[in-house]
């Protein structure tokens, strides 16, 4: 007997703690929300599930002020996306597409390189962020992250390292 499809993913006990944190860190308990998730990347290892490592990494580095703790995130996230397959975006959920992930966690790096004063590094990113912007959705996220791109590419250009919060880090984040 063949199990007939459902339309509803299985619960994912990792996406779901992950998510839990993010509201907590969304909700302002930083240090809260960073320990769980730090606890959570102790379980799943360098070596775990892409997609639970990229959403994770991607999750994490937002709370992070330093720039320099937020790229090594960043860098994690955008590792795991180059590790995951297709087939696994769609057990979590039918409607994502590995392609829509890159422009964002493009533009994070490029975010972090600029807050560095890398800006060849910053740009680079923009560069790749732009290529991969027609995978974005045409709804209010895709709208977002365009807006950040043009935000962070701006600051880019005008060599404009800052000190603030994460230019065009768009809240809350939207990765799975």
């Amino acid at each position: 007997m063949t199990a007939t499809p459902t339309s509803t993913p299985s619960p994912d006990p990792t996406m779901e703690a992950i998510g839990r944190a993010v509201l907590d860190g969304q909700a302002g308990a930083i240090a809260s929300a960073r320990q769980k998730l730090l606890t959570l990347w102790s379980t799943i290892g360098v070596t775990g599930d892409p997609l639970h490592r990229c959403t994770l990494a991607h999750h994490l580095a937002d709370l992070y002020e330093d720039p320099a703790q937020a790229l090594a995130w960043d860098i994690r996230a955008l590792d795991a996306a180059d590790a995951m397959t297709e087939r696994r975006v769609q057990q979590h959920h039918a409607g994502l597409r590995i392609a829509g992930f890159y422009p964002s966690l493009h533009l994070n790096l490029a975010d972090d390189y600029r807050r560095l004063g890398a800006f060849a590094a910053a740009a680079e990113h923009i560069t790749a962020a732009e290529e991969q912007a027609p995978n974005l959705p045409q709804d209010a996220y895709g709208t977002l992250i365009r807006t950040a791109l043009g935000e962070v590419a701006e600051a880019v250009s005008r060599r404009d390292a800052g000190s603030g919060p994460r230019t065009g880090r768009p809240r809350p984040r939207a990765l799975p």
